[in-house]
């Protein structure tokens, strides 16, 4: 199945047996799987339409006054300038060998069922 999640993590998705996708918001089939913090709630719109509507959405990302205009353009990767990127890279790469070790695990069992 595709999943999105953050853009820091996307590679470990395949030890779960997952097609990374860059993303917000991906559905794959009833499975539904969000990017990033801020994608949470588009995640969770994306939901609420699915149950109960656009104008149920709507009307929730109205009371939440959802309308992101953000400062930069720096939420990507993609987009963020490169000094920015590396730094960022930098402060994540920092334990990301026991990361990818406890990703590594965890997705050996939920591949054999566990």
């Amino acid at each position: 199945r595709r999943a999105a999640c953050h853009w820091a993590w996307r590679d470990q998705l395949a030890l779960f047996g997952a097609m990374p996708d860059p993303a917000r918001v991906a559905r794959d089939g009833n499975v539904f799987t969000g990017g990033g913090v801020t994608a949470g709630i588009d995640f969770a719109l994306t939901i609420a339409a699915e149950i109960a509507g656009p104008d149920v959405a709507q009307a929730i990302q109205l009371a939440v006054e959802y309308a992101p205009a953000p400062p930069f353009d720096a939420g990507r990767p993609e987009t963020a300038p490169p000094a920015v990127l590396e730094r960022v890279q930098a402060i994540y790469g920092r334990g990301m060998d026991t990361r990818w070790a406890a990703a590594r695990a965890a997705g050996e069992r939920v591949l054999a069922g566990a």
